[in-house]
């Protein structure tokens, strides 16, 4: 099996991560703070037994999204725990960089036999496909690893495919019908997660079952360990799966709400934090210049321009987003402007624009070559002393005495800044996550 970076500085990288993800969900409300799990009032619910969890399904590839609870999964035993550690390897599907500066996709196969991996890493590289089709992931590809892990089923394919009477032994218990819902398919997220930590860096886990059925579930209350937020299930030989992988990234990456309403119930709680999500008109939100106010009376990908359209996070009235049919809404469906903008914002919290492998805590030598790693999108400029090295401009490669840093007995300082210019990213708060700086002192 592939080994990985060590687990102490992975954690580390993770809770970082975590707390950037807070911060970034913070930054892109630019509102008060919602309340906790509100309820349809806006008022808190009931508590959640302990015994059960919240969990995203999709009745059908273009319709919207509904919630239910199902029951929690339970510890595992220590026999399980060695057989997930005795079990499948990770097989890297696409590499573009060092873990602790990609985003990590981590793809866990249910229902393939151990005759058929090689049938699952074919279903991951068409799925990933997929999705990476899909923007902003095709404009930021290169900020990506996929890994396949495999798990050895004893059957071939998964419980309730195709009618509910069907039973499989599956390495993570993949079943529709999922407390009696045809089209939730549910999975055992402790098994999961034995499986993920595997990974070196997961930020993004998907559970792709062997099944044509349409189906899958977002598992978006959990937060792992091992540091991702939510699991997502799918279907492997599906052909609108991959959207429900998509939807569900909008949650994780992007820290965007729901825009589908169950009913015409009235919102009455405070003002959302996510940032597609406001009680605000559009006059309201220009005049006060919070929420997606940049980009009201645009022209959005999904469709229509930018405003406020009531209807969103499970109630008809009382709360508005920013379209009228974005993916965050009904599946097939693009980000809008301000989803798009969450998201690639999102992707750099896992993805440093600029990173390097010459340590900058080390005094470097005139003849040292310094070598750093840039996103395919971003400028990078150095700089001697506060000064621009116009000549080296987008090398990402150089030695200080390339760059002029002279030979006079005296300190001096080489620094590297690299700026991703993508316009689809307007919010001041989110523009510092599109640029990165990185400094080395010269020996004398």
């Amino acid at each position: 099996m592939r080994r990985h970076a060590s687990r102490i500085s992975r954690m580390s990288r993770k809770r970082l991560a975590v707390a950037t993800g807070v911060a970034l969900a913070a930054a892109l409300a630019t509102t008060a703070p919602a309340a906790a799990d509100q309820g349809q009032d806006g008022s808190a619910p009931a508590a959640h037994d302990a015994d059960r969890v919240e969990v995203e399904y999709f009745t059908r590839p273009d319709g919207h999204p509904r919630h239910t609870d199902v029951p929690a999964s339970t510890p595992l035993t220590r026999k399980e725990r060695a057989t997930v550690q005795d079990d499948g390897d990770v097989l890297p599907i696409v590499e573009a960089g060092a873990s602790d500066t990609k985003v990590d996709v981590v793809f866990i196969g249910d229902g393939y036999t151990a005759a058929q991996q090689e049938d699952f890493h074919t279903d991951v590289r068409a799925k990933w496909k997929e999705m990476a089709a899909v923007e902003p992931y095709a404009q930021y590809e290169d900020l990506f690893n996929v890994w396949a892990v495999d798990a050895h089923s004893r059957d071939s394919g998964v419980s309730g495919d195709p009618t509910s009477d069907v039973r499989k032994n599956t390495a993570l218990d993949s079943a529709f019908f999922c407390d009696g819902i045809e089209r939730l398919l549910c999975v055992d997220t402790n098994k999961v997660e034995a499986y993920a930590s595997k990974a070196a860096d997961p930020d993004l886990v998907i559970v792709l079952s062997n099944s044509t059925k349409y189906g899958g579930a977002g598992y978006n209350a959990i937060t792992s360990p091992s540091g991702y937020d939510g699991i997502g299930t799918a279907s492997s030989d599906h052909p609108d799966s991959d959207q429900v992988a998509v939807h569900e990234t909008g949650h994780s990456f992007g820290k965007l709400a729901d825009e589908y309403w169950y009913d015409e119930s009235a919102y009455t709680g405070p003002e959302p934090g996510e940032s597609n999500l406001t009680k605000l008109s559009a006059d309201e939100m220009a005049a006060q210049k919070v929420k997606w106010h940049r980009w009201l009376g645009q022209e959005s990908p999904d469709g229509g321009t930018v405003g406020a359209y009531e209807g969103g996070g499970y109630h008809g009235r009382g709360l508005n987003r920013p379209t009228e049919d974005s993916i965050m809404r009904t599946l097939g469906r693009e980000f809008n402007l301000p989803g798009r903008e969450a998201m690639i914002a999102g992707f750099h919290q896992h993805a440093p624009v600029l990173t390097s492998t010459t340590p900058t805590d080390r005094k470097v030598r005139r003849s040292q070559r310094i070598r750093v790693e840039v996103s395919s999108h971003a400028r990078l400029r150095w700089y001697v002393d506060g000064r621009e090295v116009r000549h080296a401009r987008d090398a990402a490669d150089v030695t200080p005495r390339a760059l002029g840093v002279p030979a006079d007995g005296r300190a001096h300082t080489v620094t590297a800044r690299a700026t991703d210019p993508n316009k689809a990213v307007r919010a001041p708060e989110l523009r510092k996550l599109m640029s990165g700086s990185l400094s080395w002192q010269v020996i004398r």
